[in-house]
């Protein structure tokens, strides 16, 4: 991993950039415009957004005012929980499109794991895939039993599941099971909302190195194999956030960022959650 370009492979063969942009709780029009054009300008080719959101309309406005070619770019979106189920999930996935004014995307992920319909919108998710409309397929926030559960009964093994990751909430036994499996595992919040900036260990790393503390606990998702996708709206922070290629953390220290489990989560539990 030595540049933003650099890819991991999926299960399918398809090419995911380690980075992206996350647009979760950037407001729809200037704002999220803006801020994917300034992620695009400084070389991040990936952008993950959902129909939860409500900024695909100001991330497809961007995506067409780029001057870089379509399939260059990795565009990931997610069916809502309310959406859920095999026709609203194949209804929904149309109307992303048409917000992103895209004829494909690159990645298309179930957002939670609804008890009862997350089956059914996997089978919806597999005809998308199977007839050429997304070139890859996952989930996000499910946990090892919902993806025993699904694996069991599909045709086609989700390639990503992103989760809430960060030192405080490593998910140690998840990440070695989708490493068995051939998932890719996919962080959201992966700076644990600014919490951990202020973190002894993580500050006394980024002396060390000569780096942010943001640029610490991104290079350590990078280094553990975990894809990432800071949000921010601000440009200086956006390019930033992507100038952790030209270091390395010794392992030692890996451990010692890693050793700040707590199994604390910002989100709710895929267990428990009510919306």
């Amino acid at each position: 991993m030595n540049s933003l370009s650099d890819t991991t492979v999926l299960s399918n063969g398809v090419q995911m950039p380690w980075m992206g942009l996350g647009v979760f709780k950037v407001e729809d029009g200037a704002e999220v415009t803006n801020a994917v054009k300034a992620a695009i300008h400084h070389g991040y080719r990936s952008i993950d957004t959902a129909s939860f959101y409500d900024n695909e309309d100001g991330v497809g406005k961007a995506i067409q005012e780029t001057a870089i070619p379509r399939e260059e770019l990795f565009i990931t979106t997610k069916v809502w929980n309310s959406d859920q189920g095999y026709d609203s999930t194949l209804k929904a996935f149309d109307v992303s499109l048409r917000k992103l004014g895209l004829e494909y995307l690159d990645l298309y992920l179930i957002h939670w794991p609804v008890k009862g319909k997350y089956k059914d919108s996997w089978r919806a998710l597999e005809t998308l895939y199977k007839q050429g409309k997304v070139k890859a397929i996952g989930v996000s926030n499910f946990h090892i039993h919902h993806l025993k559960d699904l694996i069991k009964d599909g045709e086609i093994k989700p390639m990503v599941n992103q989760v809430e990751y960060h030192p405080s909430l490593t998910q140690e036994e998840l990440h070695d099971y989708c490493k068995q499996q051939g998932i890719q595992l996919e962080a959201w919040s992966p700076l644990k909302k600014g919490r951990l900036m202020k973190d002894e260990t993580i500050v006394a790393l980024s002396e060390k190195y000569q780096k942010t503390p943001a640029q610490i606990l991104l290079r350590w998702d990078l280094q553990n194999g975990v894809v990432t996708i800071p949000k921010s709206t601000k440009e200086h922070r956006i390019k930033e956030n992507a100038d952790i290629f030209d270091f390395n953390i010794e392992q030692e220290d890996m451990k010692r960022i890693s050793s700040l489990n707590q199994n604390e989560r910002t989100g709710a539990d895929p267990d428990h959650f009510d919306f």
